[in-house]
């Protein structure tokens, strides 16, 4: 932390500390596999709620279906909580059981 001096009418010094910013944790989004939500579905949500382009999310999609489960993006907590509720609620609206979650990155 860095000091800045100041000096009153006095000449006395108060000293003012400069705190640091601190980082916001930041949390991981994952999409995970299931027998029933269709690959062009899992497209549709990594495009339009993590702005993938085709190709990447042909390739995430990919992962979630070979792996189990897949990354989507790196978000402040906020932000990753959003995105979660959004691909589940989305997700129930078209009848599919993809399920979303999030862990600290």
């Amino acid at each position: 932390m860095g000091r800045e001096e100041k000096h009153d009418r006095e000449g006395r010094t108060a000293t003012k500390t400069r705190s640091q910013v601190k980082r916001p944790a930041m949390f991981k989004v994952f999409l995970l596999n299931d027998d029933y939500t269709t690959m062009e579905f899992v497209v549709e949500v990594l495009q339009k709620f993590f702005q993938k382009s085709v190709e990447e999310a042909t390739r995430i999609m990919l992962h979630v279906h070979y792996k189990g489960t897949g990354v989507c993006g790196i978000y402040p907590r906020e932000i990753a909580e959003t995105k979660v509720s959004q691909v589940i609620d989305y997700s129930r609206k078209h009848e599919y059981p993809l399920q979303c979650t999030m862990e600290e990155a």
